[in-house]
C-alpha cells in the first residue's frame, strides 16, 4: 500500500533538496510533483485540489521559503495536512452500556465476516471483553458457517438461527442472549450484496431502526479505489455510519480511497485490515498513517505489534525480569521464534523510520530466506549451555568455536548474534520501569521528534549531494536576509 505515492512524494522532496536557493518558482515545481503523486494514487480530484490548496498556501509562505532547510519544512507541512485530511478520529468505542451493539455492514467480498472475527479478537486482547457474534447474513448460508468457524477458533460464542428468515428477529434474539449470558458486546454480521440496491438498504435500515445499534461500521475493500468512497457515501446516507473499516491494505492498493473517504463522506476511518490473520486489525491513527505515507514509519504501531507478540502472562514475567535488568538469550530466542510468523517481519520493518517502501522490503526479504536465518539463530542459542545463555559474557573464543560447530555455522555468526543481543538488551531494560502508557508516550514523543524539521527527517540511504563551503553558507544566509527584508518592505507598502 502507498508504494507509488511514497515514491512520488520522495521524488518531489528530493527535487527541492540540495538547492542553494529555493524560490517560489521551484517550490511550485515540487508541489506539482506532490499533486501528480496524489492523483496517480487514485485520490479524488476534489480532495487533491483542497489538499494542495492548503499545502501550497503554507509552502509559499516566508516561514518555509526562508527556512534553513525548506524541503524539510515542506515535509512537515505535508505531514500536518495529511493528518488533518485523515482525522480527527475518536478511537474510543465507549462500550459503557449493559449490552453494546456493533452493526457491521458492507458489500460482498469486502471481508465483512472476517472483520467481525478480527474485531472480536481485538476486543478480547485490548478490552478483555468476550463478545457475542451474531450471524445475521441470511442471504449467504456459507457466511453463517464461516462465522461459527471464526468463533470456534477465537473461543467466542456465535448466535445463529438457520430456521429464521427475518434478520431483524435474529439480531434481536442475539441481543437477548447476550443480556442473558452477560456478553458486554454483540457484533452483528449483516447481509451484503454484490452491489448497492434498494432491498439491501431497506433491510439494513430496518435493523438499524428496530435493533438500535450503538455503533454502525461499514467494511470496504481498499483495493476498489474510489468505488469504496462511493459505497461509503451511499451507506452513510442510509445509516449514518460511525466509521469505516478499510480492508486488504496489505495488497497493492494505491491508497486513494483511504485518503479520500473522510473528506468526501465525512465518515472517519476507524480500523484497518492489514492481513489475513485474525490479529491483523489496527485501530486507525491519522498521525501514524501520515507518517507511514511519508516513509517515516510509525513507532506507536511498531510498539503495539511487538507487544502483541506475547500473551499477558508472558508480558508480566518479562516485565518483572526486565525491571531487574534480566534479559537472557533464552528470552531473545523466544522473540526470534515469534518473529518467524509469516509476513510479520516485513510488516514490522515497514513501520521503522527511514525504511524503503513495502515493495522494496518484500524484494529484500525474498533475496534471503528470513525464516532460515531465524532458525539458524535459534540453533546457535540452543548450542549454548544454560550458563552461557544466562551470561553470554563468559563466551570466550574456545566456547565460540564449540557453539559454532554445534550449530553448523561459522564462529563470526555467533559473535554477530551476541552483538545483536547486546544492542537489544539495554533498549528493553531501559523501558522496563515504565507503565504501558509511559512506553506508548515515549514512542509518540519519538515519532514527534522525527517529524520536527529542526531535527531533520530520517531518510533512506542515498547520495548526500553537493556540500556547501563555509563561504557559500554565509552567502546563502545573506541572500535569505535580503529576501526577508524585501518581503517585509512589500507588506508595509501594501498596508500603506
Amino acid at each position: 500500500m502507498f508504494d507509488s505515492l511514497q515514491d512520488g512524494l520522495k521524488g518531489a522532496f528530493k527535487s527541492l533538496r540540495g538547492k542553494g536557493k529555493l524560490t517560489e518558482s521551484n517550490m511550485r515545481e515540487g508541489l506539482k510533483l506532490v499533486e501528480t503523486s496524489l492523483l496517480e494514487a487514485d485520490v479524488s480530484i476534489d480532495v487533491t485540489r483542497s489538499f494542495m490548496g492548503s499545502v501550497t498556501e503554507k509552502a509559499l509562505g516566508e516561514k518555509v521559503l526562508l527556512a534553513l532547510d525548506p524541503s524539510e519544512q515542506l515535509v512537515k507541512v505535508v505531514y500536518d495536512e495529511l493528518t488533518d485530511l485523515l482525522g480527527p478520529v475518536d478511537d474510543d468505542l465507549r462500550l459503557d452500556q449493559e449490552v453494546n451493539i456493533i452493526m457491521m455492514c458492507g458489500l460482498q467480498g469486502s471481508g465483512k465476516t472476517t472483520t467481525c472475527g478480527k474485531l472480536a479478537k481485538l476486543l478480547q486482547r485490548d478490552a478483555k471483553i468476550t463478545p457475542l457474534l451474531c450471524a445475521a447474513d441470511l442471504q449467504r448460508p456459507a457466511a453463517i458457517d464461516q462465522l461459527h468457524v471464526l468463533g470456534d477458533s477465537l473461543g467466542v460464542p456465535v448466535y445463529s438461527n438457520k430456521e429464521e428468515s427475518d434478520p431483524v428477529k435474529v439480531c434481536q434474539e442475539a441481543v437477548a442472549q447476550a443480556k442473558a449470558n452477560k456478553n458486554q458486546v454483540v457484533i452483528l454480521d449483516t447481509a451484503g450484496r454484490l452491489a448497492i440496491d434498494e432491498v439491501l438498504m431497506e433491510q439494513l435500515k430496518t435493523i438499524d431502526r428496530k435493533v438500535q445499534p450503538h455503533h454502525v461500521f461499514l467494511v470496504v475493500d481498499g483495493m476498489t479505489g474510489q468505488d469504496a468512497v462511493k459505497s461509503a457515501g451511499a451507506f452513510h446516507k442510509a445509516l449514518e455510519l460511525n466509521g469505516v473499516v478499510m480492508t486488504k491494505l496489505d495488497g497493492d492498493a494505491r491508497g486513494g480511497a483511504l485518503l479520500s473517504v473522510k473528506h468526501v463522506t465525512g465518515v472517519p476511518i476507524r480500523f484497518l485490515g492489514t492481513g489475513e490473520h485474525l490479529d491483523d486489525l489496527e485501530i486507525f491513527r491519522p498521525e501514524g498513517m501520515a507518517s507511514r505515507i511519508l516513509g517515516m514509519g510509525d513507532m506507536v504501531a511498531l510498539a503495539q505489534q511487538a507487544q502483541n507478540l506475547v500473551d499477558e502472562e508472558e508480558q508480566k514475567r518479562m516485565q518483572e525480569a526486565l525491571e531487574k535488568g534480566q534479559f537472557t538469550l533464552d528470552d531473545f530466542r523466544n522473540h526470534m521464534q515469534k518473529m518467524a510468523k509469516p509476513g510479520l517481519m516485513q510488516k514490522m520493518m515497514g513501520l521503522l523510520p527511514g525504511m524503503p517502501n513495502m515493495r522494496e522490503i518484500n524484494d529484500m526479504m525474498s533475496q534471503g530466506d528470513t525464516s532460515k536465518q531465524i532458525r539458524q539463530m535459534v540453533g546457535i542459542i540452543d548450542s549454548m549451555t544454560p550458563r552461557e545463555r544466562k551470561n553470554p559474557k563468559i563466551i570466550d573464543p574456545n566456547r565460540r568455536q564449540r557453539i559454532a560447530a554445534g550449530a553448523g555455522v561459522q564462529a563470526k555468526q555467533v559473535s554477530e548474534l551476541i552483538k545483536q543481543y547486546d544492542t537489544m538488551k539495554p533498549m528493553l531494560t531501559g523501558m522496563a520501569g515504565m507503565n504501558a502508557g509511559d512506553r506508548m508516550q515515549q514512542m509518540q514523543d519519538l515519532q514527534s521528534q522525527m517529524m520536527d524539521p529542526s531535527r531533520g527527517m530520517p531518510k533512506t540511504k542515498k547520495s548526500t549531494g553537493k556540500r556547501l563551503s563555509p563561504k557559500e553558507k554565509k552567502k546563502q544566509a545573506k541572500e535569505r536576509e535580503k529576501r526577508l527584508r524585501q518581503m517585509r518592505r512589500e507588506k508595509r507598502n501594501k498596508k500603506s
